[in-house]
């Protein structure tokens, strides 16, 4: 049983502004519910626009004496913060467990040490935000890049990795000199305070890492248009980022989008067809589904087609649904019963023109739990092929020669990620030059690691997380020129007045 109890934590509130707990002032009051149960575990005040601005405030009072620190004392905190999160694992799991639903071996083997060495990465990589070398290239100037912090970053993170969507947003900001302003999920709100009480627990100075918890319309879009605020950076759905990228762009702000996926799946005729039906199993349920790389179309050429629907189906019979705490438990719920009901209605309405090979209901039980459910036979066109679920739903069609299938595993509006099996390396580089996405793998799906990037093609958005590649998101290029000949009256002078 887990012992993390949500009301004793978040007592003062479920804002944390300069360093502190406070509560809300929106004057609405807001249930976060165990998916697993139904049960409601902590009741807080969301934040209002008041509170945004006294965040934001907090951000940009912090802001000149972060950026003024040096790289080495950025990197320093950034190692202490590491520690912390690591003496607080378990804590930080649980509580994300308990929030989320998810299986508490997927909160301590995966999103609590992947977030640990996200900080200790860019512990690292704070110390290399360099600009390209100085050098000569007019011959009469010397010329060299800074990269300067932007300011105060407002960010906007989802409710299926609260914990890792915080890391994502916040590391690579302060690493970089930034300040931020983070607004998580109102559903999800535990790990995300727990992360920024951590960072002021390492040392990082009060108003560097800011949390309001709110609702979209009210503190999100005052945070995305809060005239203080340098950049933004969202992850969420592609059509609400089309809302904060509306926003955003009335003050012209530095825009960072990470939006949905529809990843492809591809299996060639050569593949190990036993290590494709688990790596569908594995990238199809993770997080019950409720990710944006998830395996969700599976395409396999026709060879193979009917032994990889076979193996799918039974090896999704034999996932364990249960109790989150419960160590053995492979699949817990989904974040709601809303959404729940949102996924259900998907494969209900695919019924009519696709096949249901298993799954395809809610479990009779208090908590959102649907099954792991596998369709067949559906056209390429149809809603179930096409649309973000953002469930345990994973659809298999047939194709026959290799350009078909890279034609289908493209016919989406997204391309944040995908993944091709085969054993032949030229077929395999063939699908990792054609396909667009921006993560694709070979014979495997869904690992991440810090020291690359995360980010999508087409509708999925722009910009990267993690990785050194993230400081292109959160730093400013400045070119400076310095002027070696120390002579008055130029010679290119004359081209504006004046003769030679």
């Amino acid at each position: 049983m887990h012992n993390f109890q949500a009301q004793d934590h978040f007592a003062d509130g479920a804002q944390y502004i300069a360093g502190r707990l406070t509560k809300g002032t929106s004057g609405t009051s807001h249930a976060v519910v165990d998916p697993a149960t139904g049960d409601e575990v902590l009741t807080y005040e969301l934040a209002g626009t008041e509170d945004v601005d006294a965040a934001v405030a907090a951000a940009a009072d912090a802001f000149p004496g972060w950026a003024g620190a040096t790289p080495g004392e950025r990197s320093d905190a950034l190692h202490r913060f590491a520690g912390v999160l690591a003496e607080r694992a378990e804590e930080i799991a649980q509580a994300e467990s308990l929030q989320c639903g998810k299986p508490i071996k997927l909160s301590r083997e995966f999103d609590v040490p992947g977030t640990v060495d996200n900080a200790a990465f860019f512990a690292g990589a704070a110390r290399h935000l360099q600009g390209q070398s100085a050098g000569e290239y007019t011959g009469d100037h010397t010329s060299y890049v800074r990269r300067e912090p932007i300011g105060v970053v407002g960010s906007i993170a989802p409710w299926n990795y609260p914990l890792q969507m915080a890391a994502w947003k916040v590391l690579p900001a302060i690493a970089a000199g930034n300040t931020i302003v983070l607004k998580p999920a109102e559903l999800t709100p535990f790990t995300s305070l727990l992360f920024a009480q951590a960072a002021t627990e390492a040392g990082i100075p009060d108003g560097v890492v800011n949390i309001v918890t709110g609702a979209g319309k009210d503190a999100g879009e005052r945070l995305v248009g809060h005239p203080d605020v340098a950049m933004t950076s969202f992850t969420g759905s592609t059509a609400v980022g089309k809302r904060v990228a509306e926003i955003a762009t009335a003050t012209v702000k530095r825009l960072h989008l990470e939006l949905g996926g529809k990843a492809p799946f591809v299996v060639f005729d050569d593949a190990d067809l036993d290590a494709a039906v688990h790596g569908a199993v594995a990238g199809a349920l993770i997080n019950s589904g409720q990710d944006c790389t998830a395996a969700t179309r599976a395409y396999v050429q026709r060879p193979l087609h009917g032994a990889f629907v076979q193996g799918v189906a039974d090896l999704m019979e034999s996932v364990r649904l249960g109790d989150p705490f419960d160590p053995s438990t492979d699949m817990g719920p989904l974040i709601s019963h809303a959404h729940r009901d949102r996924v259900a209605g998907f494969v209900d309405r695919a019924r009519s023109y696709a096949r249901v090979v298993t799954g395809g209901e809610a479990l009779q039980h208090p908590g959102a739990y649907y099954k792991p459910t596998l369709i067949a036979d559906a056209a390429q066109d149809s809603e179930i092929v096409q649309s973000e679920i953002f469930g345990p739903v994973l659809v298999v069609l047939p194709f026959d020669s290799d350009d078909e299938g890279i034609r289908l595993a493209n016919d989406t509006p997204y391309g944040l990620a995908a993944s091709a099996w085969s054993r032949d390396v030229f077929r395999a580089n063939r699908a990792t030059r054609e396909i667009k996405a921006g993560c694709v793998w070979v014979n495997d799906h869904i690992p991440i690691l810090s020291e690359m990037p995360h980010g999508g093609y087409k509708a999925s958005g722009y910009g990267k997380d993690m990785s050194a590649y993230s400081f292109e998101e959160y730093t400013q290029i400045k070119h400076v020129m310095f002027d070696n000949t120390a002579v008055a009256r130029k010679d290119w002078h004359r081209t504006i007045f004046g003769d030679r």
